[in-house]
């Protein structure tokens, strides 16, 4: 062969080789259900983190990182995709529906760019063909992944989730179980006791309260060990200095009142960045300790990886690019969402600045602390509706229990634990307005397909994909759709006038948002249209006619509504049946239907979010443990 062409062919090898030893390794350690509030660094003199806290103490510390939803498997959805749920309908907890096929896991563009990308261990990306997604997506995802098996000198995104501060561990868990796996597991000096914190306001402090509450700490605790293991691996196989370290967590506390809330306790994260001597050029705010109140969120996380490993951002992508000369310009807002919660539905969207954060709740009827089987079989969500019961409950701690309003706003930089609404303080109306008004705009530009209830949603997905359905104005007329959703929560007789005849509007979904927007309105208010109310219950779209006969029967006692829901909870369509037990559990009069639901919790072929839904129905009346978990 040509001596030339030997020596290009050699240049050019040792140009690859060079170009991917340039390349940056990347190690994400992602753990879960966390606020920052329980860390150290964050300012928590009671928390044992150090590891954690000496990451931060030599990286950069983010005080606004946010989830972009508040449950797992819609947050990471976003993560791996880097695409936004209300964009792809896939923000309802453990949902299967179809996304395009051009968006991918971003890790196969890192793989593009010369890198071995592997995931340890969790996946839960909330995508149909989950198995076939995460094939493209990774190099290798399972219990045993991880950089130890790349080609030598192949740069790598490592991601390895830490589970220890999970709900499950924190809460749902019996507290044998906990014992055992988290506090047998931590040494005797870094063990928090019930008495060695600050009990947050929104709790009751009481012994009991405080017992379950301590699991908190102690499991944050064991997981700031975990992480201290695998930093100890990385320093041993001599990769520290050439791996910049991302540490999040998935979105907010799990205790009650963060984790399924579209407010900050749900949204809010830790994230530090740490970089290596030979990457700090990267870091646009500098390195050794330095916090920034720069607005981060999930949606920054796909493109700013793929730009870091050197590859190009795909047009789908909408989120910024943080590290780097061609960064993007930071916000200056963001906007976040909160939906179905396994068995538990909802829909709220935020706005948040980073002082102040504006949550839009369009089923206000529905508690914060709503009925999800997975909390309710939890001693301390036992032990809040105990004190309930007991009237031992201030009226901040008590609200977790009722029906919210249509807006929150709270002021997070001085109101930790958003203790106080400010949505109707005259001297915060500019800020209302103003948040409002991008809110809405947000909405539409996304064309958020989220307004569309979740039995529609599962239609589309049959044939096509969500993500594509909402770009077709005809189809989808979100003008209208959202103009209906918008009165919801809103109580008064014009708006209920208003939403009686949107009733009769030919698209299904304005019907559909007219019904829902009822259901918020005082019962003082409906009585002036019983007889539309059930003139409509003959609605040919179920969603309408189911939410139109929890009405009905609430409010007027109304025999064919009572029957049309016991119909509804047999629906073989799951969407359909869990739309109406949901609206059934916060029923005052609940005994007529305990047959039914006895007899749907026994169906084959009902899904675990109905199964979950029926145990909780039951709960509430008591005709069950509420410590009993149907996993079936």
């Amino acid at each position: 062969m040509n001596k030339k062409i030997l020596g290009f062919i050699f240049f050019l090898l040792i140009t690859l080789i060079s170009s991917a030893q340039n390349k940056p390794n990347i190690l994400w350690i992602t753990i879960e259900d966390s606020s920052p509030q329980f860390f150290g660094c964050y300012g928590n003199i009671n928390a044992r983190t150090p590891v954690i806290d000496k990451l931060a103490d030599a990286g950069v510390q983010f005080t606004n990182a946010f989830s972009t939803g508040t449950v797992c498997s819609p947050s990471r959805c976003t993560i791996i995709t880097g695409v936004r749920t209300y964009k792809m309908g896939t923000g309802n907890h453990r949902s299967n529906y179809s996304i395009p096929s051009f968006i991918q896991g971003f890790p196969c563009y890192l793989k593009q760019e010369g890198y071995y990308v592997s995931n340890n261990v969790k996946t839960d990306y909330n995508v149909a063909n989950e198995s076939d997604f995460i094939n493209k997506a990774w190099s290798e995802s399972s219990n045993t992944a991880g950089w130890w098996k790349r080609k030598n000198g192949q740069p790598f995104f490592a991601v390895f989730n830490f589970e220890d501060s999970h709900q499950s561990r924190t809460m749902t868990n019996p507290y044998e179980w906990y014992l055992k796996n988290v506090w047998e597991k931590l040494p005797v000096d870094e063990r928090i006791n019930a008495d060695e914190f600050d009990m947050p306001p929104i709790y009751r402090d009481s012994p009991e309260m405080r017992k379950h509450f301590a699991r908190v700490y102690n499991s944050i605790s064991l997981t700031d060990n975990r992480i201290g293991e695998l930093l100890e691996r990385l320093e041993q196989d001599n990769l520290r200095d050439s791996t910049i370290i991302f540490f999040f967590a998935d979105h907010g506390e799990g205790e009650p009142r963060g984790k399924t809330n579209g407010i900050d306790y749900g949204y809010r994260v830790p994230f530090v960045i740490w970089f290596p001597e030979m990457y700090k050029h990267l870091s646009p705010w500098g390195t050794n300790g330095v916090v920034t109140d720069e607005l981060v969120s999930f949606e920054d996380l796909a493109p700013t990886l793929i730009h870091l490993s050197g590859g190009e951002v795909p047009d789908y992508l909408k989120g910024r690019v943080l590290l780097g000369k061609s960064r993007t310009k930071p916000a200056d807002h963001l906007i976040l969402s909160a939906d179905r919660s396994d068995n538990g539905i909802d829909l709220v969207r935020s706005i948040t600045d980073g002082k102040f954060m504006y949550s839009r709740n369009f089923m206000p009827f529905i508690p914060q602390q709503r009925y999800i089987r997975y909390m309710e079989i939890s001693e301390i969500v036992n032990q809040m509706r105990a004190d309930r019961k007991a009237g031992l409950l201030d009226p901040l701690q008590k609200s977790v229990f009722e029906t919210r309003p249509a807006e929150y706003l709270f002021d997070i930089e001085n109101d930790l634990w958003e203790t106080r609404n400010l949505v109707d303080d005259p001297a915060f109306k500019e800020v209302v307005v103003k948040m409002r008004k991008q809110l809405d705009e947000k909405i539409m530009e996304a064309r958020d397909i989220l307004f569309l209830p979740e039995y529609e949603i599962a239609m589309i997905s049959k044939t096509g994909t969500p993500y594509e359905f909402r770009l077709d104005t005809t189809k989808y007329p979100l003008k209208a759709i959202y103009a209906a959703a918008s009165l919801s929560g809103k109580q008064s007789n014009e708006i209920a006038r208003t939403q009686i005849q949107l009733l009769k509007n030919e698209n299904k979904i304005v019907r559909y948002w007219a019904a829902i927007g009822l259901r918020s309105q005082p019962a003082s208010v409906l009585k002036s249209f019983q007889q539309e109310i059930v003139a409509a219950l003959n609605d040919t779209y179920p969603p309408v006619a189911i939410t139109l006969s929890a009405i009905a029967y609430q409010e007027f006692n109304t025999k064919k509504a009572e029957e049309l829901l016991k119909d509804f909870c047999n629906d073989s369509n799951m969407e359909n049946s869990l739309l109406a037990i949901n609206f059934m559990m916060y029923f005052d009069k609940k005994l007529p239907f305990v047959d039914t639901i006895k007899k749907v919790h026994k169906m084959p072929d009902a899904t675990y979010k109905v199964k979950a839904a029926c145990m909780d129905f039951l709960g509430s009346l008591s005709l069950v443990p509420n410590n009993f978990e149907n996993r079936t």
